[in-house]
């Protein structure tokens, strides 16, 4: 009888942190969006490029299949987003304000997938990653490879005379 007991309680301490996972974002709940890029600019000027990774939490694997379904419009719903209003703050237009795209962006999703069936929005990985990254317009520096820096500076090397030695 003890025996017969102990099964539900096993069981329970077994299946029990799958159940827990699936409230903190299961991976079936998890809906990858296609890259966001968001324009940023100051005085009208536009000074470069967010490009934006996100996901959708689901309420459920049925609610993850609804997003899925729905996913085209919910990327036309963002795009539009961040080309309609500015996603930085007034004190630094290069960075984008988190919480208030957030709020936005997780506004059109459930406009358009139902206010019960996307429970958040996480950029990046959540957790080191932040998925948001500026690139600027006119970058001040080309980043070169090691064989071009070495071909750069060949040419440099051979055009100037040694010292104490003139150009015949």
């Amino acid at each position: 009888m003890r025996r017969l007991l102990a099964l539900p309680a096993a069981f329970a301490i077994v299946f029990a942190p799958s159940f827990a996972a699936e409230k903190a974002g299961d991976p079936g709940t998890n809906v990858e969006m296609p890259f966001l890029i968001a324009p940023m600019s100051k005085d009208g000027k536009l000074l470069g490029y967010s490009y934006i990774s996100s996901k959708l939490v689901a309420s459920s694997q049925a609610s993850a299949l609804t997003i899925r379904d729905k996913i085209v419009f919910i990327q036309d719903a963002f795009v539009r987003d961040v080309n309609a209003a500015p996603v930085a703050p007034a004190s630094d237009p290069t960075a984008v304000d988190r919480v208030l795209l957030a709020g936005r962006l997780l506004a059109d999703a459930r406009r358009i997938a139902g206010a019960a069936g996307v429970k958040r929005i996480i950029f990046g990985d959540g957790d080191k990653d932040l998925g948001i990254q500026f690139s600027p317009l006119h970058p001040t520096e080309t980043p070169m490879r090691a064989d071009q820096m070495a071909a750069a500076e060949a040419p440099a090397a051979a055009a100037s005379p040694a010292p104490g030695k003139a150009k015949p």
